[in-house]
């Protein structure tokens, strides 16, 4: 496929600190050929504001206003509203490596359904590499799912923003983020999409800068009631791709350890330096994850 088209999709809600360093780190990319789709979820601060300024510096760029309703109603805007070939999944107050798309391009063969790689964490101006298979290769789902199987609850199984997507899988399967659930929407949508699967390619090549923040979803107080919920309808999505595998009644135990999994995203290399934050970025804010 001669120069795909990819659709980077961006929910916003009250990030406009980290805004522009996001955008810019998209509109930079070495890959041109993108289609760039921000989702604003009822912001109140000068999120919009910054939008329609590099909307009109930048055709690529399409911005969607709607009344907050969340962040899985915002992807999925994002997903109705794509016409790309392959999809990147971008939060507002994170951004990405200069050659991140093209990286990922080159890692989507033809047999290759899904392209998954290590990433950065961000912690105030500190950064550590983060990811859980050591070395890159394409391996089957089954392969996959084996190295799954040791920690289900890391980030790099869980998260969409690591990943690289094909669009004719997630539309054909109708595939979208689930409303039901108030956090780990984005695991349940990738185990959903790991079905119409059957090879996956592993880069160790971190291309993502997550931003850690205080104050995020997975640091505060879970209700309890709702953590058992969410893991229950998790587990059946889990335990449904081993049975297709045939690898589930052989690991039972170890599927089951499941519901013990808290996320977490296992540090792989020590401190690097600094992190290159833009001096517009401002000071971090809370972020919904």
């Amino acid at each position: 496929m001669n120069n795909p088209l990819v659709s980077i999709i961006i929910p916003i809600y009250n990030r406009e600190q980290t805004l522009e360093r996001c955008l810019c780190s998209i509109i930079r990319q070495t890959y041109p050929n993108l289609e760039i789709i921000a989702v604003d979820d009822g912001s109140t601060d000068h999120s919009r504001v910054i939008l329609e300024r590099y909307e009109k510096k930048d055709s690529r760029l399409h911005v969607i206003y709607k009344k907050n309703s969340g962040v899985s109603e915002s992807r999925n805007l994002g997903l109705q509203m794509a016409k790309g070939d392959f999809v990147q999944f971008v939060d507002a107050d994170d951004w990405l490596t200069r050659d991140a798309t093209s990286l990922l391009l080159q890692a989507m063969e033809p047999d290759t359904q899904l392209v998954i790689s290590d990433y950065y964490r961000v912690i105030g101006r500190r950064i550590w590499i983060k990811g859980h298979i050591p070395t890159s290769s394409s391996m089957s789902r089954a392969e996959f799912a084996k190295y799954m199987m040791k920690s289900p609850a890391n980030f790099y199984y869980g998260v969409i923003w690591n990943k690289f997507y094909r669009m004719d899988i997630i539309k054909e399967n109708q595939l979208y983020f689930s409303h039901d659930l108030d956090w780990c929407e984005d695991f349940k949508f990738n185990l959903e999409y790991l079905k119409y699967t059957s090879n996956v390619q592993v880069l160790t090549t971190p291309f993502y800068y997550y931003v850690k923040t205080k104050g995020s979803l997975v640091d505060s107080k879970i209700d309890l009631k709702e953590t058992i919920r969410t893991k229950k309808i998790l587990f059946g999505y889990y335990k449904e791709l081993y049975q297709i595998l045939d690898m589930y009644e052989e690991n039972k135990l170890k599927i089951q350890s499941f519901y013990l999994e808290f996320a977490r995203d296992k540090v792989k290399a020590p401190v690097l330096p600094e992190a290159p934050v833009s001096p517009r970025a401002g000071k971090y804010r809370h972020k919904e994850k």
